[in-house]
């Protein structure tokens, strides 16, 4: 046999091999990590997700319902009876009203989905109204994955680990939100109740300055967002 011959077969068996790797990178849900160390791809099979499951951190079994307080100013998270197909997957609809001085300022619908081999939930988007004296007066923030460009995120790995950093939101010039996890073995009181091995993640924006951290409590979910603390955890299914 030749000597390029051999050096042919060579290069065919690097090829091979390069493949292999990338189809088990593939294969095993390895995610890319993009510029800053950011995870921005999340090449998960969609026949996995799920409209309904539960992380330990973030659930999306309907009825569940999170309410927040700020002095005056109010927060309630509630995981609907409802479904939204988005970017061609079943989520899951969790609305989220806001209160300013006892009046309605935002509701949001966010659309989410659970991988159920990993625990992973990722977010599809969201569609916002704001209010002002009980009218809507605007719709900014929104977006859907599918639409424009953007792309779902990951809003909560299935099992946190310190160091992990990862976008929440890829829609570019309206949503680039991201979050790295800073802490698991937190102890947090609010009034809802006292918590340990808490987890604890640095959220940021590609297309903003600054940085706020969100406290979350396993088995209960979000515990603190910003001023807003966690006062009553409920599930209104009987």
């Amino acid at each position: 046999m030749s000597r390029m011959h051999w050096i042919l077969v060579g290069m065919a068996c690097v090829v091979l091999a390069l493949a292999g790797s990338a189809v088990r990178a593939r294969d095993e849900g390895t995610e890319k990590a993009g510029e800053g160390g950011w995870r921005d791809m999340f090449p998960v099979a969609k026949a996995n997700l799920a409209d309904a499951g539960k992380n330990p951190y973030f659930s999306l079994e309907p009825g569940n319902r999170l309410t927040f307080e700020d002095g005056k100013d109010t927060l309630t998270i509630t995981v609907l009876d409802e479904t939204k197909v988005v970017d061609g997957v079943k989520t899951r609809v969790v609305e989220e009203r806001e209160t300013k001085n006892g009046k309605l300022a935002e509701v949001s619908r966010n659309y989410f989905a659970i991988d159920k081999t990993t625990g992973d939930v990722y977010y599809f988007g969201e569609d916002v109204d704001t209010y002002e004296d009980g009218k809507v007066t605007g719709h900014g923030g929104g977006w859907l994955a599918g639409v424009n460009g953007a792309r779902f995120g990951l809003i909560m790995p299935g099992e946190p680990k310190v160091g992990d950093k990862y976008y929440q939101e890829i829609a570019p010039k309206v949503a680039m939100d991201r979050a790295e996890v800073v802490s698991v073995t937190e102890e947090v009181k609010v009034p809802a109740g006292e918590f340990k091995n808490c987890l604890r993640t640095r959220e940021s924006s590609a297309l903003e300055r600054g940085s706020e951290d969100k406290l979350y409590a396993a088995g209960v979910g979000l515990l603190k967002d910003e001023d807003f603390v966690l006062v009553k955890a409920e599930n209104l299914k009987p």
